[in-house]
């Protein structure tokens, strides 16, 4: 569809203006009402709030996947974390053992056997 103002050849900017084109501005807005009352154009405001709960979802649905992903880091923090800590309990549970039996060698310093 051609807009008015190339239908009337003259600026867009004229309807705008008070004068000599005020009745193409009320001929334009008379048919664009017409228009939207029979379905063929949308309302803009509906079309906004289209594409606003669109991008709503959208950001909901990459929220939710952001979230399960910190969800799943927290618990590989948290299992590197008590891995770590009982790696750390039996390095000090051998180094008691060490310290208390005279039967086991430590490893440093000893010379391997030759043959």
């Amino acid at each position: 569809m051609q807009t008015l103002a190339a239908e009337a050849q003259v600026a867009r900017s004229a309807f705008y203006s008070g004068r000599p084109y005020e009745h193409l501005r009320k001929e334009f807005e008379r048919r664009l009402a017409a228009l939207r009352a029979s379905g063929e154009i949308l309302d803009p405001r509906d079309a906004q709030i289209a594409r606003l709960k669109e991008a709503n979802a959208n950001l909901k649905a990459r929220l939710g996947i952001s979230e399960a992903k910190e969800a799943e880091h927290d618990r590989f923090r948290e299992l590197a974390l008590s891995r770590l800590a009982a790696q750390h309990d039996e390095i000090e549970r051998l180094r008691e053992l060490l310290n208390v039996s005279g039967a086991v060698l430590p490893l440093i310093g000893r010379v391997p056997e030759q043959k």
